[in-house]
């Protein structure tokens, strides 16, 4: 085609000034055309032949459509004939695959995730994880077909969350994301799940906490087994195994008095005054913790203190106590009381334990979130049944010469 058959923006803008007595094409080569009409509407098609029959193409109108973008969509509909495809055929389904996505928006399958996820959670802490979906993770993500969100998009999302100091936030954001297209998976809205390796640790800032040392989980059984056969004092051993039992801070357990133990309900209540972040806190004491205290009853039942002070038994024992014993037994420097923490957090995510139940059962609370004051009985079935599994592994660990598996919760 000559030269003199393409188009200018000055021709197009003096042709299209008055509308013409009747319809009036000005072709822009490669079956493009502009289409002038008497009512003054112009537009711009494209006629092709495919599969032997003639067809014509509307891209849009003229000025809201340029010169420029209609070759550009003109350029587009070629390549597609070029390989033996219907340019009108494929816009007819890329219309029908952006309403499907449209349908399948990352807010409308995780809005069918909650639904499906609250029935199991209390209405107090449901209700908090909606809103923290709606305040932050909907805005950036919501409106997006799910299937095309990637792992960065996500990461950005959760930074987001980490720049105002939510980091805690930030990190169970990725988790619920990653439960999100779990369900999404499961229900045929999308086949990858782009979260399943972020890892918080790599992505997000970490808070500056006073390194605590502790054995890999591996060493947990030969650790285990040191403790049940130190010669030291009968105390420091039931203080060492109650730590590992129920992963409570060491100041926690050694300044605590008998009346915290609730022995009909099988919980040890330990006051907002002697938690670090100010808020009671509840253990579920499983059998084998029971044992271990009806044991310890017979030493100190008559004290006021579950652990006194061998010279001042109105004082508690010393947290130095339980570090000497760790150093007799050979760990110093590679354990702390403050460790059995670390070790029975890292494998309760690896057993498959709720994140949240965890860091209850730890008293985690972000100063600035807003279940800063949560009901100090929250997820407390799940987490009974949690610290039974708990206990139950550290008694197959101690009882088999190799270490046990991690087993998933059921």
């Amino acid at each position: 085609m000559a030269a003199t058959d393409f188009l200018t923006d000055a021709q197009i803008r003096a042709q299209s000034k008055t509308p013409p007595a009747k319809e009036f094409k000005l072709s822009d080569g490669g079956g493009m055309y502009l289409l002038l009409t008497p009512t003054g509407l112009c537009s711009w098609r494209m006629k092709y032949r495919f599969a032997g029959k003639e067809r014509k193409m509307t891209f849009g109108e003229y000025p809201a459509l340029s010169l420029h973008e209609a070759r550009k969509k003109r350029s587009a509909a070629r390549e597609l004939l070029a390989v033996g495809t219907d340019p009108m055929e494929q816009r007819r389904e890329d219309v029908q695959q952006a309403r499907i996505d449209a349908s399948n928006s990352f807010e409308v399958v995780a809005r069918a995730w909650w639904e499906h996820w609250k029935s199991a959670r209390t209405t107090h802490h449901a209700d908090y994880v909606l809103r923290r979906l709606e305040a932050d993770v909907f805005p950036k993500l919501g409106t997006r077909p799910i299937v095309s969100i990637k792992a960065p998009d996500i990461v950005a999302m959760a930074k987001t969350i980490q720049e105002r100091g939510a980091l805690d936030i930030a990190k169970r954001m990725i988790q619920h994301c990653g439960q999100i297209y779990r369900y999404a998976i499961a229900h045929g809205y999308a086949e990858v799940n782009p979260a399943a390796d972020i890892k918080p640790a790599e992505v997000l800032k970490t808070r500056r906490e006073k390194n605590h040392a502790r054995v890999d989980r591996t060493e947990l059984p030969e650790l285990m087994r040191r403790i049940d056969g130190y010669r030291g004092g009968n105390l420091t051993r039931f203080a060492m195994k109650l730590l590992a039992c129920t992963f409570v801070r060491t100041s926690e357990l050694i300044e605590a008095p008998w009346s915290e133990i609730n022995w009909a309900d099988q919980e040890w209540r330990i006051p907002a005054e002697r938690m670090k972040m100010r808020v009671p806190h509840i253990v579920p004491l499983s059998k084998q913790a029971i044992i271990m205290l009806r044991s310890l009853q017979t030493l100190t039942g008559d004290q006021r203190l579950m652990f006194p002070g061998t010279r001042d038994p109105s004082k508690p024992m010393s947290n130095n106590t339980i570090l000497k014993a760790l150093e007799i037994m050979g760990y110093q420097y590679r354990m702390t009381g403050h460790g059995f923490r670390g070790v029975a957090s890292t494998a309760l995510h690896e057993m498959g334990f709720e994140h949240d139940h965890i860091e209850l059962q730890l008293a985690h609370v972000e100063k600035d979130d807003v279940s800063a004051s949560y009901n100090w009985a929250e997820y407390l079935e799940p987490r009974r049944k949690m610290m039974q599994h708990w206990s139950d592994y550290l008694d197959e660990i101690v009882a088999s010469e190799n270490v046990v598996p991690l087993r998933r919760v059921a």
